[in-house]
């Protein structure tokens, strides 16, 4: 009898989902509350509830070799780095590549998953969906969950003091789609995450004042990296990793501190990041530097409280007038179809093995996916998860004892390292060494030495080269023929649509 799957959401994790169950030949249906596919890359004017919304310049941190998924490159004149609209099309041709249209359900709300009353020997699921007003229940052997974490907007008024006396507007990154509404005003941006710095910069161009605060700093690097390079594509190689992830503490602190100080030193521009705060993952904004440089942006540290029309911030005497605030204070992750005892959310994190099975369900059979903030390309990853994940549902791959998972998780949520630090938000993770981790539980991580005998050029390629997601098909179940290919060519794909003007004297 072939597993039935359900897969809710239709963005990047749940098309890939529902590509490995097909791959798998498991029969899996997929639903989706919007009109259309592409999840957080469907750019909308108005803001729609339960979904994720973007402003309208937004374009990806990740370049699109490294960002692809791994049996399907982008084609070789789009962009090094995408816009929304050009995104949502890969995602489009991906699903008609792959015919996956006939197995969404458009439009349709998963309104609860809940366990059967057998599911102790079935792993069976109940899952209700309404569409068109109708309800419709549903019998599920294995469920994955791919709603994202981008829709319900943390917004912790009580941490600002005298915010209820501001007579100003503020609002959440979540509401901004342009620039207009700045236009004059003098704007506080709360927050230095990549949309924190995306508004900040974008407002600067219209508005009479902007002022980023934050707290603990950031490291800022720019998409384009040494000699023009994408940055992903210099800095996540299997060799920079093994550096990283190998080196000493103080040692690897030194080396990152280096390296994203080449651009800029962070210190003068009231950037670098505070001692005591673990590194969080990097902003990429190719302006911010030479906007401070330019009087556009000033940095400021956090708010000590609001007044009427003004703010103070913490060891600054003077009072700051402002009249627009933006809170980009991130996401509150939350699953409202499911029971609160199967996936359990706590200070925004939820406790999952390997971030994708709750460790407590005695059936492997439900399933989070992209729940991940990889330093890279979220797309590879999820789909590493969901090739892994269908295989544990088909009883290929098996999970650990319960024990040794919930120890795992709880190591974990204590001390996450990266770059030799600790980690202050558990859901960051060196993306490479955790798809290395799910590739070698299918079989399908690349083994470098092997190749070094059979195939030099390659293994070289691999070892120095950016890691691109073609190398997780080089073997194993799923295994595609064009990876070497692939991986062969992802510099002509990257530069492509740059060398658009070729002068004699260039080098092919």
């Amino acid at each position: 009898v072939t597993m039935r799957v359900a897969v809710v959401g239709a963005g990047v994790s749940g098309l890939t989902a529902l590509k490995c169950c097909l791959d798998e030949g498991l029969e899996a249906t997929c639903f989706e509350r919007s009109q259309d596919i592409g999840g957080l890359w469907r750019y909308a004017e108005n803001i729609e509830d339960g979904r994720p919304s973007l402003y309208a310049s937004v374009v990806s941190n990740t370049s699109k070799e490294m960002s692809a998924f791994s049996d399907f490159p982008y084609p070789e004149d789009f962009p090094v780095f995408l816009p929304h609209a050009r995104l949502l099309e890969y995602l489009r041709r991906y699903a008609e590549r792959f015919a996956l249209r006939q197995h969404i359900q458009l439009q349709t709300t998963v309104l609860s998953i809940r366990k059967r009353p057998d599911f102790a020997t079935t792993g069976q699921w109940d899952v209700v969906t309404e569409a068109g007003g109708t309800r419709t229940s549903h019998i599920f052997d294995a469920v994955m969950v791919c709603s994202g974490n981008f829709w319900e907007p943390s917004l912790p008024l009580h941490t600002f003091p005298g915010i209820e006396k501001f007579q100003g507007k503020y609002f959440h990154s979540r509401q901004y789609k342009r620039p207009d509404v700045f236009r004059g005003k003098r704007v506080l941006v709360v927050g230095m995450g990549n949309s924190g710095v995306d508004i900040a910069v974008e407002a600067s161009r219209v508005a009479a004042k902007v002022t980023i605060c934050t707290g603990r700093g950031a490291w800022v690097l720019s998409r384009v990296f040494d000699h023009g390079y994408p940055w992903d594509m210099v800095f996540n190689t299997r060799f920079m990793s093994l550096l990283r992830n190998n080196l000493p503490g103080p040692l690897a602190r030194g080396l990152i501190s280096h390296r994203v100080n080449q651009w800029f030193k962070h210190e003068n521009y009231g950037l670098q990041p505070e001692k005591s705060y673990p590194v969080r993952e990097p902003v990429l904004n190719d302006d911010l530097p030479s906007y401070i440089l330019t009087g556009k942006v000033t940095i400021k540290p956090r708010v000590k409280e609001f007044k009427e029309n003004s703010v103070v911030f913490h060891s600054c005497p003077e009072e700051e007038p402002i009249d627009i605030v933006v809170f980009c204070t991130g996401y509150n992750v939350s699953f409202p179809f499911l029971e609160e005892a199967d996936v359990k959310v706590e200070n925004k994190h939820a406790s999952l093995y390997k971030y994708v099975f709750p460790t407590h369900l005695q059936r492997p059979t439900l399933a989070v996916l992209g729940l991940i903030k990889p330093l890279g390309a979220i797309m590879p990853v999820t789909e590493m998860q969901a090739r892994w994940v269908t295989r544990v549902f088909k009883g290929l791959c098996q999970l650990p004892p319960r024990s040794a998972m919930e120890d795992e998780v709880m190591k974990k949520s204590k001390n996450q390292v990266w770059f030799g630090l600790l980690f202050d938000e558990v859901l960051k993770t060196d993306c490479l060494v955790y798809s290395d981790e799910l590739a070698s539980f299918i079989g399908a991580k690349p083994s470098v030495l092997a190749l070094l005998f059979s195939d030099p050029k390659l293994a070289f390629t691999i070892f120095f080269g950016p890691c691109t997601p073609y190398q997780f098909r080089l073997r194993g179940p799923g295994h595609w023929d064009g990876a070497r290919q692939a991986i062969l060519t992802q510099w002509d794909r990257t530069l492509k649509p740059t060398r658009t003007r070729v002068t004699s004297g260039s080098s092919s």
